[in-house]
């Protein structure tokens, strides 16, 4: 079974027609065929938006709700600018879409808090915002990751960080273990998936046999997850984990690039998370530049 995407995910992109929706959709299409079935802009309705590399040409739609009507959409990708992008997700969320992807960056915390209260109410799953989005190999990409770095393979990864998201994906691959599906589940302090989320479908996936879990300083999510492995070994539900918590040699009070990460009142801290990996079994990388060998290790035990 495929975690979140497989070849059968159909995908809109809301802010298709500019710059970075336009390049990402290129990218996506010449990934394995990855089914992107149509832009979505209030303005542009009606219009087609033409791949210049693929010759492909997708419809655009003026709303999300009539764009999975017309193509049968379960999947959308989010480019649009943050001030539009909060507005955009509630669109999707209301258009009942099963999976959201949001790679916008810098979208104000108020507006998510208003799309959580949304998201709960919903059938929806939110990955992001400020995200690299979901890869299943030779399957389906949703968002900027690089695709020429992944195997399919037996590794499932998920992470707060887009870019050592592909080095945790380039060490697998050159180790060939490959991977099931990679995770971003982005860095902001309001999101829509935890790594709980993720965590409960990799460890249900008869096809991950090992998981790679990056986490960085601030707020308690890599604490929370490090508990529910604990209780789920409890219960004879483990597999091999390798981890790695960015951020260990910041200072208190200040926040490091993403917005999320920002350590205060003595929680969110690198050796605490570090430390409640460690006891729920989880082997802990010395750099990202091990993250393969120290998953080898984890597996070999």
């Amino acid at each position: 079974m495929s975690i979140l995407v497989d070849r059968n995910t159909k995908v809109l992109v809301q802010g298709l027609t500019g710059k970075t929706g336009t390049f990402h959709t290129e990218q996506a299409l010449a990934y394995h065929g990855t089914k992107m079935v149509g832009g979505v802009h209030p303005k542009k309705g009606g219009e087609t938006w033409g791949s210049v590399e693929s010759g492909a040409q997708l419809p655009i739609f003026s709303s999300v709700a009539e764009g999975k009507e017309k193509t049968g959409a379960n999947a959308t990708v989010i480019y649009v600018p943050p001030a539009g992008a909060g507005a955009a997700i509630i669109e999707a969320i209301e258009a009942e879409i099963p999976l959201i992807v949001c790679i916008t960056e810098g979208i104000p915390v108020m507006d998510m808090v208003h799309v959580k209260a949304r998201l709960e109410k919903s059938g929806s799953r939110l990955i992001g915002p400020n995200c690299p989005g979901v890869l299943t190999p030779e399957e389906c990409k949703i968002g900027i990751m690089p695709g020429n770095i992944f195997r399919n393979g037996s590794v499932g990864v998920v992470s707060r960080s887009g870019t050592l998201t592909y080095e945790a994906v380039f060490q697998t691959t050159n180790e060939g273990l490959g991977q099931t599906t990679a995770v971003g589940i982005g860095g902001d302090p309001v999101k829509g998936t935890e790594f709980i989320d993720v965590l409960e479908m990799f460890l249900a996936d008869d096809e991950t046999q090992s998981i790679i879990m990056i986490g960085e300083i601030g707020g308690s999510a890599e604490e929370d997850a490090a508990q529910f492995i604990l209780d789920e070994a409890k219960r004879g539900r483990k597999k091999p984990m390798a981890g790695f918590i960015a951020g260990r040699t910041a200072p208190e009070g200040r926040t490091m690039g993403h917005a999320g990460a920002v350590i205060s009142g003595g929680k969110g801290g690198a050796e605490d998370k570090i430390e409640a990996m460690e006891r729920a079994g989880i082997k802990i990388s010395p750099s990202p530049a091990r993250l393969g060998k120290t998953l080898v290790e984890a597996i070999q035990g």
